[in-house]
């Protein structure tokens, strides 16, 4: 390593300097996708960090193109009017948002269509946007490189659903492996004749043929397509689940067939209505939860978690040059924030540095936690004082940040709360809390708690407010301060660092240095 290199690295630790302005990464700051999908057609604009972004702007239209397709071997007719009127609209208003070009792919029922390559050339006539027809390997590859949007260095197994196909890829070490597809789309399922006995049998036969090409897949697996999401809102429902974020929400495989018994008994009118989910969506849910108990029942997974990221995100990593692939997407969302929202923006690294010295011995899965919640810690000054715990909170738990299990979700949450508030009793949040181990809670609040402390040593965003250093055997929690830092040490700090030192059950010793 060359002598700037070794500084940086010596200067940014674990997690390596922030890309976001570099040039490459700011060529993506606005990209548009459309997924012409066999049961609707999707225009989602990205934007913010490159790395992690932000839904600028996310629509559907719910055309089933892929209706009836089993029986006449052609697009619906309806379908073809809505889709067009569709694409159509999002080519205006890809303009109006200066995305640049949009790019487009048309995906199972588009390809198995007689008239797709029609339709294709008619979308192309009357809207300008070029459509490019996918085959169902390439499907799933994008959708499995959707998945790595946001895990990234994920392994396991990814089950993409549409309307007419479901495809089937394998991701080890961030790289996608094999892949397949087949016609185990709900839309094309409700074609199978013979009733639910045969269709039953009908889906077994196929999952099987699946795992003869696939092999044996007992790691993750991952769930992408809506009504894969569907299925998971039922299952937050049947369960009371408190957080309703579907991305990275987790199922066992117990779950998954109580589920689907739970939708098979279940009305489906008042099932939808609970779940919110759409009346075109939930017709196909059954047929779906079908798939899935056979696909569960047939893989073994070790565990079952929730992509809101597929295909159209894939299409957004296949842009990324590999330096950006290779960012935390947590941590790139983060620094983007606070360059955009915090007071002082690179304050927030200061604050991790100051603060690091009490977790000498944390994971660094659980650094990176530390390192999100200080460069977040500010970003929501513009709040009322009152409400600015309660919207650090909601924040963390709902906003749109990748690369966090709900679990990491609430204690950065907590970390974030305790940044504004000493207590966490009371708030309306107290049900997520669970998600999270009592000594989990503690630490967090002793994030929160550092945190709230640092912030009163305000600098320059790179100047050293001192150092902070705990004798666990001795409980005495230190503060060296630097002559910068000295005169901010007022009342409100020291009351707030006691704070913190009773959060760690510490006594407080404090020092200057010369």
């Amino acid at each position: 390593m060359d002598g700037e290199n070794q500084t940086i690295s010596n200067e940014w630790g674990h997690f390596v300097r922030p890309l976001f302005n570099d040039p490459s990464a700011r060529a993506l700051s606005r990209v548009g996708v459309v997924d012409v999908g066999s049961n609707s057609v999707r225009l989602v604009v990205f934007d913010g960090a490159a790395r992690s972004p932000a839904y600028f702007f996310n629509e559907k239209i719910m055309c089933a193109l892929g209706e009836g397709l089993t029986q006449t071997g052609k697009l619906s007719p309806q379908g073809r009017v809505r889709a067009l009127a569709a694409i159509r609209r999002f080519q205006r208003l890809a303009i109006g948002m200066r995305t640049g070009p949009l790019t487009a792919v048309a995906t199972a029922a588009v390809r198995d269509a007689e008239d797709g390559p029609e339709f294709r050339d008619l979308v192309e006539e009357e809207t300008g946007l070029k459509l490019h027809i996918i085959d169902g390997r390439e499907e799933a590859r994008l959708s499995a490189q959707g998945v790595l949007l946001g895990w990234p260095g994920s392994y396991g197994l990814v089950c993409d659903i549409g309307g007419a196909s479901m495809e089937l890829a394998e991701i080890n070490h961030g790289e996608v492996g094999r892949r397949v597809t087949s016609q185990l789309g709900p839309l094309r399922l409700k074609g199978i004749k013979g009733g639910r006995k045969a269709r039953k049998a009908h889906i077994k036969e196929i999952v099987s043929q699946l795992r003869e090409t696939m092999g044996e897949q007992h790691n993750r697996l991952f769930l992408v397509g809506g009504s894969w999401r569907a299925i998971a809102r039922i299952d937050m429902d049947r369960r009371g689940y408190p957080l309703h974020v579907l991305h990275e929400y987790r199922m066992t495989r117990k779950a998954v067939s109580a589920t689907a018994k739970h939708i098979a008994a279940s009305d489906p009118s008042e099932l939808r209505a609970r779940c919110g989910v759409s009346a075109i969506r939930m017709a196909l849910v059954p047929i779906a939860a079908e798939v899935l108990k056979e696909v569960v029942k047939t893989f073994s997974p070790r565990d079952i978690a929730v992509s809101s990221y597929g295909i159209r995100e894939g299409m957004l990593y296949e842009q990324m040059p590999q330096k950006l692939r290779d960012r935390d997407p947590l941590i790139e969302a983060c620094y983007f924030a606070e360059s955009k929202d915090a007071r002082l923006p690179g304050f927030g690294h200061t604050l991790y540095n100051f603060i690091l010295p009490l977790f000498k011995n944390a994971s660094n899965e659980r650094k990176r936690l530390i390192k999100a919640a200080c460069l977040l810690h500010d970003v929501t000054w513009r709040a009322h004082p009152d409400y600015r715990a309660e919207m650090c909170f909601d924040n963390a738990t709902r906003a749109n940040l990748g690369g966090l299990k709900h679990s990491e979700r609430v204690f950065l949450g907590l970390a974030l709360l305790h940044r504004y508030s000493n207590s966490r009793k009371g708030t309306r949040f107290e049900p997520l809390f669970d998600l999270v181990s009592q000594s989990d809670q503690q630490v967090a609040e002793v994030i929160g708690k550092a945190m709230r402390f640092g912030a009163m040593l305000w600098l320059e965003k790179d100047a050293r407010p001192g150092k902070l250093r705990l004798y666990p055997k001795k409980k005495v929690l230190e503060l060296t301060l630097s002559p910068e830092a000295t005169p901010l040490f007022g009342e409100v700090a020291e009351i707030r660092f006691q704070s913190l030192a009773d959060a760690l059950g510490a006594a407080p010793r404090i020092l200057t240095s010369a």
